[in-house]
């Protein structure tokens, strides 16, 4: 499964790229707003630094307005994903930016008939939003199993991307069930590190050790 961080704090992007775990980035204008930067700045600066997809999304809302924004964040650099909400307007767009080369991320999506629209259209990627099924009570992981089967039922080359990621149980339960890529904070990828029988486990090592008197630097 490919990893996406989902931020525009380009200094935590670096500090997971430098160690293998940046396979794409996602962004949005909540994510832009908390950066504090102008969009097409930051976008420049992280598509410079990761080689895997970079998501931008638009913010229009009509089908040509979303178009033009699209082809405006298109020419930022090569590995700009436009990022599209999976609408019917947003499906147009998708449509059009898709035959005209561009890599594009439909995003929203929050059932598997909206799913399949997107893949007809040439969605790149689809983002089934996982947390905020969860928010309301109805398992995410259901929503990401049942694109995954129709998906494969068809052939469809639209990759899954597990968004909303609230928690490493969230990225394991994507992994299994075969989502191609989870977009996840940067807390939570390193969070993935984590075990508390690890922590128990290295403290033991560290006790014993010190009682042997011996350094190896």
């Amino acid at each position: 499964m490919k990893f996406f961080v989902d931020t525009a704090d380009v200094a935590a992007i670096a500090e997971l790229n430098d160690l293998g775990m940046v396979d794409g980035v996602t962004t949005n204008p909540s994510l832009i707003m908390k950066s504090g930067r102008d969009i097409l700045e930051v976008t420049k600066e992280i598509c410079d630094m990761v080689s895997g997809p970079v998501s931008a999304e638009v913010v229009a809302t009509e089908a040509d307005d979303m178009i033009a924004e699209g082809r405006k964040l298109a020419k930022i650099a090569d590995n700009i994903t436009i990022k599209v909400p999976l609408t019917w307007d947003g499906l147009k767009a998708c449509k059009v930016l898709s035959e005209e080369g561009n890599m594009l991320n439909v995003t929203l999506c929050f059932s598997a008939n909206q799913a399949l629209l997107a893949a007809k259209a040439g969605a790149t990627f689809i983002s089934p939003f996982i947390g905020r099924l969860d928010d309301i009570n109805i398992d995410g992981m259901d929503l990401i199993a049942d694109i995954r089967t129709i998906y494969d039922n068809y052939d469809f080359r639209t990759e899954i991307l597990a968004a909303s990621i609230r928690s490493v149980n969230h990225m394991t339960q994507a992994a299994l069930i075969g989502a191609d890529v989870a977009t996840a904070p940067p807390n939570v990828i390193k969070q993935m590190a984590n075990h508390v029988l690890t922590d128990k486990g290295l403290d033991a090592f560290m006790k014993d050790w010190a009682k042997t008197g011996q350094k190896i630097l």
